[in-house]
């Protein structure tokens, strides 16, 4: 892929990621911190695209004129389309923004395909018993209100190793995947200690210590593409798996963050307060990124496991 091509990857995802003008301060300001992050690794001048789009000077139409392959263009749109289903199935207005985007790159119905792949897994609910989108109710439950810490350690590291294996993979929908499974974990934490949360609570949850989802994404996605690792490639696997400079592992160490500070926040009757949440978050992921070379192993071992092509069956069943 040419440098030019992965430039236009990266704009088109971010005209995806504000095309619907309701991203909030907080998640617009840690998609600027990823842009002026991974300028710094990558060479590329991603602060002037940040704000290129923020001030639309630059097009649809302009961009899709330099994606010259058939594989770039399926790459673009892909990421695209999981840039506007990362915090939750598409908007109106991204609906309309993704058939414009089928249209200038020319793409066929197999696109049209992928978009509802993704819509499926971000429509997945937190719990086959899902409370109604958008109450955001913490309601006491028959849950246990001392839960077994050592199992719920347990299934955080496996969360993490999961998380971190899906990073390995090549496929969009892989990363997509991941934010979901976090949601998840955070959803049976709480009700280990008798909170039933909906995905509007978890949200808020994840938003308050620091994490946004689409800038989520956006980070995984976008260190993965500027390494020249996301795509489809041969064994269905990345290539040098046993490398450990194809990913950052910061998908384990923020899923084993999210776990542990979920743990303390419910366990303690959600009494911490904003900055409290932000600085267990922030303390916790750097454990998280200490212990990932410990792990490394076990997540490389779980990728070689995973079958790209089932990742809603993944999501559903986690």
């Amino acid at each position: 892929m040419t440098p030019s091509e992965t430039k236009s990857i990266v704009t088109l995802s971010l005209l995806a990621a504000f095309v619907d003008g309701e991203k909030h301060e907080r998640e617009r300001a840690e998609i600027k911190r990823i842009a002026e992050g991974l300028s710094q690794a990558d060479g590329l001048n991603l602060p002037t695209l940040y704000q290129d789009v923020l001030m639309k000077r630059v097009s649809l139409a302009s961009v899709a004129g330099e994606l010259k392959s058939p594989e770039s263009r399926q790459l673009a749109y892909e990421m695209a389309v999981c840039v506007c289903d990362a915090d939750g199935t598409q908007s109106q207005a991204e609906r309309m923004f993704l058939a414009d985007v089928r249209t200038s790159l020319g793409l066929d119905a197999s696109a049209a395909a992928f978009s509802q792949q993704a819509e499926d897994i971000a429509a997945v609910p937190v719990a086959a018993a899902a409370t109604a989108a958008g109450t955001a109710v913490a309601a006491a439950t028959s849950a246990p209100k001392t839960p077994d810490t050592a199992e719920l350690d347990k299934s955080i590291l496996n969360a993490s190793i999961l998380n971190g294996a899906l990073e390995l993979l090549p496929e969009t929908l892989s990363t997509m995947a991941i934010i979901p499974l976090q949601m998840k974990l955070v959803y049976r934490i709480g009700k280990s200690y008798g909170y039933e949360l909906d995905s509007g609570h978890i949200k808020d949850f994840l938003a308050t210590v620091g994490v946004g989802l689409t800038s989520q994404y956006l980070e995984q996605a976008g260190r993965k593409l500027l390494g020249g690792l996301l795509g489809k490639v041969g064994g269905g696997l990345l290539r040098g798996l046993g490398n450990q400079a194809v990913s950052s592992g910061m998908s384990f160490a923020s899923t084993y963050a999210l776990g542990h500070v979920a743990k303390r926040y419910y366990a303690g009757g959600r009494t911490l307060s904003t900055q409290m949440l932000k600085d267990a978050f922030s303390g916790v992921v750097k454990e998280g990124q200490s212990l990932q070379t410990q792990y490394l192993p076990a997540i490389q071992e779980k990728a070689r496991t995973l079958d790209a092509g089932k990742v809603l069956s993944l999501v559903r069943g986690a």
